[in-house]
């Protein structure tokens, strides 16, 4: 059994502010060392499950932010900068798919770190016009390999989330509350990473049972930024722009969503 673990790190055991996730420093420094609990535990649950293989994406912003010396010594870790594809080395040869440390999508209230792909410019996403954020994205591009998404860990409102897009009977892991967008009831680290464990090892027996998440193609896609100074300044890859704030594009590939 061969497992593919994609990562963020708003969601991350421990992480409430933007400064954790966004700027070079103390705290983000510190955030790297909790991004490592959570996926080694994460990692430790696929191998106590029976899973072969496990293979970790590296998946945080521009990518780099693991630490070697920390990683689970019977993982495998995909990692660096100017990854060539988003999803590198996901192939049909792997059974499923997990997503750890995830957020959910810009707008949501009680979303601790909410937002979809650009926290700043606040970006949102409609794909066929189902406002979708990222748990969502992944699903859909992990789906083009026929793949079920059958684990997610982040807080309450993510984990909600996930059941609303896959179904019920995906794993979900919640390792915060969210109060506000930099305010929440977190759990300790040490005790996430036993859910997180736990979540992952249960998530094993539920591959059989999730279906993967295969939107019919072509793939309507509308892409809104905050405002229109925003706006003013995305250079569209294919996209037409339909208002102030508002592009549109129509994808004939999955693997295309976020390029427009």
């Amino acid at each position: 059994m061969k497992i593919y673990i994609i990562t963020d790190i708003e969601g991350i055991s421990g992480m409430c502010v933007f400064q954790q996730s966004r700027e070079p420093g103390p705290e983000h420094e510190r955030a790297r060392h909790l991004l490592m609990g959570d996926v080694n535990a994460a990692v430790q649950g696929c191998l106590d499950g029976g899973a072969d293989e496990v293979v970790v994406l590296d998946g945080h912003g521009s990518g780099f932010n693991f630490i070697m010396e920390e990683m689970h010594p019977e993982g495998f870790f995909v990692t660096g900068i100017q990854r060539p594809e988003v999803l590198c080395g996901l192939d049909e040869t792997f059974d499923a798919v997990l997503l750890v440390g995830y957020h959910a999508m810009m707008g949501t209230k009680t979303g601790i770190l909410h937002h979809t792909q650009n926290s700043k410019n606040e970006n949102r996403y409609w794909y066929n016009d189902r406002e979708t954020g990222e748990i969502g994205q992944m699903a859909i591009m992990v789906g083009q390999y026929d793949l079920p998404v059958v684990l997610v860990t982040g807080d309450r409102a993510a984990c909600d989330e996930a059941r609303a897009f896959l179904g019920e009977d995906i794993v979900t892991v919640s390792v915060k509350e969210g109060y506000g967008r930099q305010c929440g009831k977190l759990i300790a680290p040490k005790k996430a990473h036993q859910l997180i464990r736990a979540g992952a090892k249960e998530a094993m027996t539920r591959i059989p049972k999730v279906r993967p998440n295969k939107p019919a193609l072509p793939i309507e896609g509308r892409l809104q930024f905050r405002s229109k100074e925003i706006a003013d300044g995305f250079t569209p890859r294919k996209a037409k722009r339909v208002d102030e704030r508002t592009f549109e594009a129509t994808f004939e590939q999955v693997s295309d969503i976020l390029w427009f």
